[in-house]
């Protein structure tokens, strides 16, 4: 299988001004639009704009609702535990999963075929363990220090994400050169001054 390779993907700065101790909605979206933005402009060689969608989008039916993607895709999973308890959610539709995968280790759209869905898993995980390092290390500059758990991989055409009742969630859509990716975080602070 070939290598993944491996260049550093700055963090994100924070955003000046906000209480070093506490992450509200904008501060979790400056965080996690940086972190995708470095990631997509680094290994991938291409912008991720960050992109408001009204509540009615057929991608997310309000906040609160499941992520809806009317077609099959990949989502790359990966928690953070620490000050900050959490989990990020990067969902990609498959073909745009695909083409990432084939830039990222520069195989053709048959190669990968040929290499199976486990090339596809790995890239995927590795892109979202990327994203969440970024965004992890922008929670650590701001107080939270934390520490990744490893990368998981889910897939199907039907499924949402039930978080636990106490951790806030914050969705951010991304356009990748006409393909939607979005990003879902669960966040919790397990600071007593901050709860």
């Amino acid at each position: 299988m070939p290598q993944m390779p491996t260049q550093p993907v700055p963090s994100p700065t924070p955003t000046p001004g906000a209480p070093s101790g506490a992450f509200d909605a904008p501060l979790i979206r400056d965080f996690m639009a940086g972190s995708v933005g470095n990631v997509f402009k680094v290994m991938l060689s291409m912008d991720a704009v960050s992109v408001d969608l009204p509540h009615d989008a057929a991608t997310l039916e309000g906040i609160g609702k499941p992520v809806k993607i009317p077609h099959d895709r990949i989502v790359g999973s990966i928690g953070f535990n620490g000050e900050a308890t959490g989990n990020v959610f990067l969902h990609f539709e498959l073909p745009f999963a695909s083409a990432c995968t084939c830039h990222l280790l520069g195989m053709s759209e048959s190669e990968l075929a040929e290499a199976g869905n486990e090339c596809l898993n790995d890239a995927i995980a590795e892109i979202t363990n990327m994203t969440a390092g970024g965004f992890k290390n922008a929670l650590c500059d701001r107080g939270f220090p934390c520490m990744l758990t490893l990368p998981s991989v889910l897939r199907g055409s039907s499924f949402y994400v039930a978080p636990v009742s106490s951790a806030a969630r914050h969705v951010s859509h991304f356009d990748c050169g006409g393909h939607r990716v979005t990003a879902e975080i669960f966040i919790k602070s397990n600071d007593p001054e901050t709860s």
